[in-house]
């Protein structure tokens, strides 16, 4: 089926439909990875959008049962060059085009991905949408021009009810803005005893739960709408040993004072280097973000800047001065992408084994 990616500037791409026959609108972005195609489209930050893939050949490994980042994709669609309809791999269970299909998930194939990544790099995410090969052009334009994105996105992700990940370690409570599964497995490995509680929860309810840890995990969406999870964040501050990832790293910044802004095209892909100022070492690190905590707003806070990307010299990592908190912008359980920054699962381990001392 003929179909066509319409841009809020203007611009049009025609390709070729894929799963759901549904047309769909969202904050076009674009990923680098070179794989990891089925745990991209299974994260839940990627709530709201239509992902541009920049490697010109998806999957041509097909969709397992082993990958998924979460139970149900939150992603509005993708936009790949080419789409492989018979995927070699001998985990393969179904194609992307079935699982597609199945979700109720929109894509197109066919479009110059590399032109439509240039215009993004050039200026900045547009809204776009996924359309039938009839739709009016002018029309779909201007709907998107006025229309507004809902800016709840990590209520849309975040579990409902807590449930438990039961283990024989250290108890850790996971706070979900729209937690990755590879968070769970990493401190799974490391037998902690795991809580996964709901983005809306309260300082009191977690300190009744008197764990030894709190994780802020990653999540969909501006920081600056979660007011609630800042209150929360600052009730448990220096009681507890924090760890934050991602949308948890930018809401220990902004708890802590700092300011956090838009990025023009993000950091999506598992490619990232990303220098640990304390360490003096690089790692290779998997990212998924369009937001970032401002370094000058740091200077008249208590966090220190950890870690920095060597790509655009960003924020990349922070550490509370006083408090056991400490948080990075990038995913240390990758999922998809390198594991070079593993090792700060094992130091959340060690900080929250100091604490108990």
């Amino acid at each position: 089926m003929k179909k066509k990616l319409i841009l809020e500037s203007g611009e049009v791409f025609h390709g070729e439909g894929f799963g759901a026959e549904l047309e769909t609108a969202g904050e076009v972005v674009f990923n680098t990875g070179m794989t990891g195609y089925q745990e991209l489209i299974s994260d839940p930050s990627y709530c709201g959008q239509i992902v541009c893939m920049t490697y010109p050949l998806i999957g041509n490994y097909g969709i397992n049962r082993d990958d998924y980042e979460s139970i149900e994709p939150a992603i509005k669609g993708l936009i790949v060059k080419e789409l492989c309809d018979l995927p070699s791999n001998f985990r393969t269970q179904i194609t992307l085009d079935e699982l597609f299909k199945k979700k109720k998930l929109s894509g197109i194939s066919g479009i110059d991905t590399r032109r439509l990544t240039r215009i993004l790099r050039n200026y900045g995410v547009v809204k776009g949408k996924i359309v039938n090969a009839d739709a009016d052009e002018s029309t779909v334009v201007s709907e998107l021009k006025s229309t507004n994105f809902p800016t709840n996105q990590v209520e849309q992700v975040s579990t409902k009810t807590s449930y438990a990940n039961p283990g024989r370690g250290l108890k850790v409570v996971l706070v979900d803005f729209g937690s990755k599964l590879g968070i769970i497995r990493e401190l799974s490995q490391r037998n902690c005893d795991i809580t996964v509680v709901s983005q809306d929860v309260t300082a009191e309810e977690i300190l009744l739960m008197n764990p030894d840890g709190v994780m802020l995990s990653n999540g969909p969406g501006d920081p600056e709408d979660n007011q609630q999870a800042l209150e929360m964040i600052n009730g448990i501050l220096g009681k507890v040993p924090i760890f934050g990832i991602c949308l948890g790293h930018q809401l220990i910044g902004l708890a802590c004072g700092a300011k956090t802004f838009k990025l023009k095209f993000g950091h999506r892909g598992g490619n990232h280097p990303v220098l640990d100022l304390e360490k003096n070492t690089v790692a290779i690190t998997s990212q998924n973000h369009g937001y970032a905590v401002d370094q000058e707003s740091l200077k008249n806070t208590d966090l220190i800047e950890t870690h920095i990307a060597l790509n655009d010299r960003t924020n990349e990592g922070l550490k509370h001065k006083i408090h056991p908190c400490f948080s990075v912008q990038y995913h240390p359980e990758a999922s998809p992408g390198p594991e070079d920054a593993n090792y700060l699962f094992d130091e959340f381990i060690q900080l929250m084994e100091d604490f108990k001392k």
